[in-house]
């Protein structure tokens, strides 16, 4: 008599192995997007308030100004400069290493390009010698997505060099940092700074300073989640209550 098949049949080492080379497949196809094209990040700080919140979620488009080495190869690879690099233009919101540890991501928007000069007197920013205009709203911008504003606290439209608009958050006009010596960008570096002008560590301080362009990690592009401050993401199921749905997918400017 001779054994009848039966209909279950145990693994071989070949399901195991193509198993784990589609795992393995998936997971460079899922680094290469991370590394290449998107990376998610989330905002810890108010730095740029009023357009970035405490609890946004946002992708970066990592080859819109190239690869640099900190910005994409986590220092693994030694080289200067980008490689496939565009340039950055004025006013874009930028994730970038910062220069003091090359490893730490910060936010902020690009204000001062290579060879510009950039200062700040009595609250008003000026670049190449020539005051950035600005408009004040009547009213600070307000919400249930925004953190309450102090009395002081006046929302401006500021125009940029090049047209690019957008709102900053001021506390006064004699603030520590509203009265800066004239900075210099030096060649192959950016100068930053945070839309919540008396509330970020930007390019005006040491702790940040000139940014070099292998720095650069990618253009902000838009947010595709939103939560409440202090709403952690794994707790999905608050999401209901805790997101904040009107600025799910909104481009950032």
């Amino acid at each position: 008599m001779t054994d009848k098949p039966t209909s279950e049949t145990p693994p071989t080492d070949g399901g195991i192995k193509e198993t784990f080379r589609t795992l393995l497949l998936a997971m460079l196809i899922a680094l290469s997007i991370r590394t290449l094209a998107f990376e998610p990040f989330n905002i810890p700080s108010s730095s740029m308030v009023p357009t970035l919140l405490i609890g946004d979620y946002l992708f970066v488009s990592k080859y819109s100004y190239g690869y640099g080495n900190m910005g994409t190869f986590w220092g693994l690879i030694p080289f200067k400069g980008r490689l496939l690099g565009n340039e950055p233009k004025r006013g874009d919101v930028v994730v970038f290493k910062t220069p003091r540890d090359n490893t730490t991501d910060y936010i902020k928007r690009l204000i001062g390009l290579p060879g510009d000069t950039v200062q700040m007197r009595q609250g008003i920013l000026y670049i190449n010698g020539v005051p950035v205009d600005r408009d004040r709203l009547q009213h600070p911008l307000t919400g249930e997505q925004l953190p309450p504003v102090r009395t002081a606290t006046t929302d401006y439209q500021e125009t940029l060099p090049g047209g690019v608009t957008h709102i900053i958050r001021k506390e006064g006009d004699n603030m520590p940092l509203d009265n800066t010596d004239v900075f210099v960008v030096p060649a192959h570096h950016y100068f930053f700074m945070g839309d919540n002008r008396d509330n970020s560590q930007d390019s005006r301080t040491k702790m940040v300073g000139f940014v070099p362009e292998e720095n650069l990690v990618g253009h902000a592009e838009f947010l595709f989640l939103s939560l409440s401050d202090g709403a952690p993401f794994w707790q999905f199921w608050k999401w209901p209550t805790s997101v904040r749905w009107d600025r799910l997918f909104t481009k950032i400017r």
